[in-house]
């Protein structure tokens, strides 16, 4: 294979593009070159993964041999030993395609713990409870992933994991998401390899997901989640009750203001509202991931006002990042106050994407599928969401969990979807309104009975609205009479000219 190698070591001063390495790779590459704390890595790049035509049985031999070379220098980078004593190297393996896929495809966190590293890692951090949990965390993602126990020797563990990473390109899952977003199925993920920190270490160790504004309403303020003792998948998965980031600051306010810190510099590199992973190591802050992150259609809306008013994009660029969809959808609907007033709630939980929707609760996903077939509008109904879940909430008019925070993923997908979602109502609570009539408010966290009548908000006095209208007919030399959305589609037709 001519042209770059198939892996690339991540540094500062790397310049490879997203197509060749993924947006995950190209995140650390970026983070590094900004002075942001991330664990070293190393990336087998999109255009290995598409040549690989041995999906499911190995690499070629051409781009394996690469790897114990790549390994090494994370060896060097951390002083750690991969499957060896010691201070043992254990890697996460994850996916990363150029184009954002959140929940679609695999990973493997814990890679190269074996029996014997299990008590090497006792012996150097002194708890055998950390590395029992460390080593059961591993067995069952990489069970899950591969469909086989692992096996002793953790480069095989690494092989199989890169292999079944590079597979879940072309899960059904993954296949129907781009399908669903018009996404073109040639580009293939990149795999990226990362030293592991562990957010399950001890008490001052943890995970979270913070956004640098406010993913639901749009507000400036920082928005996230912690959870101590956890690693990233627990958050994710949405089987774990995460706390509120300001217990963050109370516990650990070092690391607190530190995440803050790097937020804001990301932010103004990236000139958007940053989706941040994170991993505390006792007392250590790393960071894992940042991406532009998804939104409700309102905080898109109010975040292109204040990037604009702030000079971070300029005023045709905030114009650009709103559509007439997304305008509609912050404009037109409220539940009649006097019908809230006298209804009982059914169940409440987390805001994770605002909307309004009444459906009959459907708590089985294929079941969901045939009744939206039929033109049935659905309330899906979960304990906690994966992605084999997808395609059942994105034919939702709402998604209800009874787990999970406003990071998890039934909250991270359906904010991409722009489907209203409530989650963490509580076990126990929303699979038995299986069959209900329900009406779904996701601006406040409430689920009540019947359908509730939707009335129209009055967008005259938004100051937001009024600020883009402004903007919108600046741009025109005629004065630019018309609502904002038949301005924004004028701007539209005259830019595809």
């Amino acid at each position: 294979m001519t042209g770059p190698p198939a892996i690339l070591g991540l540094a500062p001063d790397s310049v490879a593009d997203r197509e060749l390495i993924g947006g995950k790779a190209w995140s650390i590459q970026r983070m590094m070159a900004l002075g942001i704390p991330v664990p070293p890595a190393f990336v087998l790049t999109t255009r290995a993964g598409r040549r690989d035509g041995t999906a499911g049985t190995t690499l070629p031999a051409d781009v394996w041999r690469e790897v114990p070379a790549a390994v090494a220098a994370l060896e060097a980078s951390t002083g750690r030993t991969f499957g060896g004593a010691p201070r043992p190297l254990l890697l996460s393996v994850r996916s990363g395609a150029a184009t954002s896929m959140p929940g679609m495809m695999d990973t493997v966190l814990n890679l190269g713990i074996t029996d014997e590293v299990e008590r090497a890692l006792a012996e150097w951090t002194g708890s055998a409870d950390f590395a029992a949990d460390t080593h059961r965390r591993f067995r069952a993602q990489f069970e899950k992933v591969t469909g086989s126990s692992p096996p002793t020797d953790p480069w095989e563990q690494l092989r199989r994991a890169m292999v079944a990473v590079l597979d879940s390109w072309n899960s059904p899952r993954a296949v129907d998401y781009r399908e669903t977003r018009g996404l073109s199925h040639d580009g293939g993920t990149a795999v990226t390899v990362q030293a592991m920190v562990f957010g399950n270490l001890d008490d001052r160790s943890g995970t979270g997901v913070l956004f640098s504004r406010n993913p639901l309403t749009g507000g400036a303020e920082p928005y996230g989640e912690w959870l101590p003792r956890g690693q990233g998948e627990d958050v994710v998965s949405g089987r774990s009750d995460a706390l509120a980031l300001a217990d963050l600051d109370t516990a650990l306010p070092q690391v607190h203001a530190g995440l803050l810190a790097a937020a804001a510099t990301l932010e103004a590199d990236g000139g958007d509202t940053q989706d941040i992973e994170f991993t505390v190591e006792s007392g250590t802050l790393w960071l894992l991931q940042a991406r532009a992150a998804q939104r409700s259609p309102e905080a898109v809306i109010r975040h292109a006002v204040l990037f604009g008013r702030e000079g971070l994009i300029t005023r045709s660029e905030a114009l650009d990042r709103v559509s007439p969809d997304q305008l509609r959808t912050l404009l037109t609907r409220r539940l009649d106050p006097a019908e809230v007033a006298a209804a009982a709630s059914l169940a409440t939980g987390k805001p994770a994407c605002p909307g309004i929707a009444a459906g009959r609760v459907v708590t089985d996903p294929d079941d969901a599928l045939e009744r939206a077939d039929r033109g049935e509008a659905v309330i899906l109904a979960r304990p906690t969401t994966d992605p084999d879940d997808v395609a059942a909430m994105s034919v939702a008019a709402a998604v209800i969990t009874e787990l999970g925070g406003s990071t998890s993923h039934a909250a991270v997908v359906c904010r991409e979807l722009s489907v209203p979602c409530v989650v963490g109502c509580g076990p126990g609570t929303v699979m038995p309104l299986a069959g209900r009539i329900v009406t779904v408010d996701a601006a406040t966290g409430t689920v009540y009975p019947g359908e509730l009548t939707v009335v129209p908000a009055t967008p005259a006095d938004d100051p937001d609205i009024e600020l883009l209208t402004r903007w919108a007919r600046a741009e025109f030399e005629d004065g630019a009479p018309g609502s904002l959305p038949e301005l924004l589609r004028r701007r539209t037709r005259e830019k595809s000219r």
